[in-house]
């Protein structure tokens, strides 16, 4: 069961509190009480597909999905989405608000030092925007720079020139364009043989065009990892919480489960994450 909260009403900041408060003075921690209490509140953003509520307000999107499969797995059954901000969520969270942030936060060094994440539970690398029927057979940056008749289209400012940089792809079959719809077009009319995006950001433009399709998603460009990875959210005193949640969704992932569960909202196997949190908070 789900619901959704779209802000703290005073009374609820209150019973929050109490809660909180009740559970330090009784040494009871966050995990003890959510099970006690028989549910959890989360924090989300409204960000489709990581997480989001429908039109019939129920809680859904990879994120709160995952969470919920998990937490039921740690004897949690009812989940109570709140929404907020984007950029309100870690104060939410360090605030009370809410126990857990289910929004596909991306783990980096910044925030680790302001939260505690659990350990990844997707990764978004790479993908190439192709022709339907990808007739020059492409594959990944490496196979660009194989053949110097390949034009690639890149965004101006975005990673993806350096990653080409980086397997080889000299400049000369670079296009640097400068928005999304520049680089499907620049592949629908054949002015470049494909573009390069994050995964998502490919499938969103397969999604928009026509005649277009994307490669297979990869992890890695001349050994090094170019995956963006996200976790869940937890305040840096929910050791237990965390731990608990942790040793549940490093047993799902992967799992037949899991994948069925996030392939509707684009996370397949391609997906699966391949550094730790520790890694992420360190780079």
């Amino acid at each position: 069961m789900t619901r959704i909260s779209t802000s703290a009403s005073q009374t609820t900041l209150v019973s929050i509190g109490l809660a909180l408060l009740s559970g330090t003075a009784f040494g009871q921690t966050t995990l003890e009480r959510i099970r006690a209490q028989g549910f959890i509140r989360v924090g989300f953003a409204n960000e489709a597909p990581f997480g989001y509520a429908t039109p019939d307000g129920h809680l859904t999107g990879v994120a709160p999905e995952v969470a919920k499969a998990v937490l039921a797995r740690m004897g949690i059954p009812e989940v109570d989405g709140v929404l907020t901000e984007f950029g309100s969520l870690i104060p939410g969270l360090q605030a009370g608000r809410f126990d857990i942030i289910a929004a596909g936060m991306f783990i980096t060094p910044r925030r680790c030092e302001q939260i505690a994440f659990s350990e990844p539970s997707y990764g978004i690398g790479q993908a190439l925007l192709v022709k339907a029927g990808n007739p020059k057979r492409l594959s990944d940056y490496a196979s660009v720079a194989a053949d110097p008749g390949i034009r690639l289209a890149v965004m101006a400012g975005a990673a993806e020139r350096d990653y080409a940089r980086l397997a080889g792809v000299p400049d000369a079959q670079l296009m640097v364009l400068p928005d999304q719809s520049s680089l499907l077009a620049a592949v629908q009319t054949g002015r470049a043989d494909a573009a390069a995006l994050s995964a998502l950001s490919v499938a969103d433009m397969v999604a928009k065009g026509r005649g277009v399709e994307k490669t297979k998603p990869f992890g890695e460009v001349a050994g090094q990892s170019v995956k963006s990875h996200g976790g869940f959210g937890f305040r840096k005193e929910d050791a237990a919480l965390r731990d608990a949640f942790n040793q549940e969704l490093k047993a799902f992932l992967g799992t037949p489960e899991h994948l069925a569960l996030v392939d509707p909202f684009g996370f397949g196997a391609d997906y699966l994450p391949n550094r730790t949190t520790d890694e992420l908070c360190s780079e």
